[in-house]
C-alpha cells in the first residue's frame, strides 16, 4: 500500500516497521507499491523491487486496484501466479495478503474474484490474510474521505493485521 494522501509518518510501511521492530525484530521494510498499481504492473516491476538486497519476505497486496478497474479476474490471478513464481525462484518467503470485491461488481465477478487470493494462496502453499482491509472496509472513521484508502487509524489496523501473520513467518 502506497501511504495515498498520508504523510510518510502514517504510512504502512513506517508503521509496519516499528511495530515490528518494537516487537524486537530487527527488519527494515520497503515500500514497493505504486499508487494505482494493477497486478499486471506489479508483474511488469517485480524483477526490479527484487532488486534490492537481501530481500527475505514480500507481503504481496497486489489485485485492488484490478478489482476497482474490473480487470478479468482470471489476468489478476495470472499476474500474481507469475509474481509468486519470480518471487519463489529467490527463496523469498511470501506472505499473500487477499482482496474482495463488492456485491456491485455482481455475484459472478464477485465469487470469481474473491477466490484468487485464495487458490493461491492453496496452490503455493502461502500463508495467507483472507482480505487485508477487514475492520477497515466501508468504515468511515478508518478511510479518507474517498471512502477506498485507509486513514492513520486504518492503516494501524492493516499494520495490526499484516504484523500478525508476519511474525510467526520471520523465522
Amino acid at each position: 500500500m502506497s501511504g495515498y494522501k498520508l504523510d510518510k509518518k502514517n504510512s504502512l510501511t513506517i508503521k509496519l516497521s516499528k511495530q515490528i521492530n518494537k516487537l524486537g525484530y530487527n527488519y527494515k521494510i520497503i515500500n514497493g507499491s505504486v499508487p494505482g498499481e494493477t497486478s499486471f504492473g506489479g508483474l511488469n516491476r517485480i524483477k526490479w523491487t527484487l532488486s534490492e538486497k537481501n530481500i527475505s519476505h514480500v507481503v504481496l497486496c497486489l489485485g485492488a486496484n484490478d478489482m476497482l478497474r474490473g480487470i478479468k479476474p482470471k489476468e489478476t490471478s495470472k499476474n500474481l501466479e507469475q509474481i509468486i513464481k519470480i518471487i519463489n525462484k529467490k527463496n523469498i518467503k511470501i506472505i499473500l495478503a487477499g482482496i474482495i470485491a463488492p456485491t456491485s461488481y455482481g455475484k459472478k465477478y464477485k465469487d470469481n474474484f474473491d477466490t484468487i487470493f485464495s487458490n493461491l494462496a492453496n496452490k503455493f502453499n502461502l500463508p495467507f490474510i483472507p482480505f487485508l482491509l477487514k475492520d477497515v472496509a466501508l468504515n468511515p472513521e478508518l478511510n479518507l474521505s474517498d471512502g477506498i484508502h485507509p486513514n492513520e487509524k486504518g492503516v494501524d489496523i492493516i499494520s495490526n493485521t499484516i504484523t500478525s501473520k508476519l511474525i510467526p513467518n520471520l523465522n
